[in-house]
């Protein structure tokens, strides 16, 4: 399990005094006027941490005023970057629910022991999320996150036991 939690990515600026527009990655963006302190992932691999003074809502994005960033060439340098929480400043979960981080790389295998590949990518829907699995030599395989199709995700073995419904090899 990931220490950190992505919330957002910074797309771009927004006005003139440094603020910048983000996307969120969390099922509560209103999380983040909650939030003080945060890492960002600049492109090429750098971490910065920040400061975020203020956040106010616009659409699907989060507008964000960061400490220390007052010009635009300032938010500019940010684009692209992505925002990072502590694991325990994350929304607590129900039970039953787990964290896209936690389920990215993790091991696929079917009821009866066969393994099909790897969560590379987890698609938000809106009815269901589905899980995007990496095939060696295959196509990617789409699995519905209901618990019809969904056995078992185990965080500590990192595996995710899957009954295949009809049909979903042929996809």
């Amino acid at each position: 399990m990931n220490a950190e939690l992505r919330v957002g990515v910074i797309t771009k600026t927004h006005g003139i005094r440094g603020e910048v527009k983000v996307y969120p990655t969390t099922d509560s963006p209103q999380r983040f006027s909650e939030l003080t302190e945060a890492t960002l992932r600049l492109p090429g691999g750098r971490e910065q941490a920040a400061e975020l003074e203020q956040a106010r809502y616009f659409k699907n994005l989060v507008i964000l005023k960061l400490k220390g960033i007052d010009t635009v060439e300032a938010a500019e340098a940010l684009k692209g970057a992505e925002i990072y929480i502590p694991r325990e400043q994350g929304v607590p979960l129900e039970e039953g629910e787990y964290y896209i981080a936690d389920i990215i790389d993790m091991d696929v295998f079917t009821e009866d022991g066969q393994q099909l590949g790897v969560v590379r990518d987890v698609l938000e829907t809106g009815a269901n999320d589905v899980y995007m699995v990496r095939r060696e030599g295959m196509k990617d395989l789409l699995l519905p996150a209901i618990p019809e199709c969904i056995l078992d995700i185990d965080l500590v073995a990192n595996r995710m036991t899957v009954h295949l419904m009809d049909g979903l090899l042929d996809l």
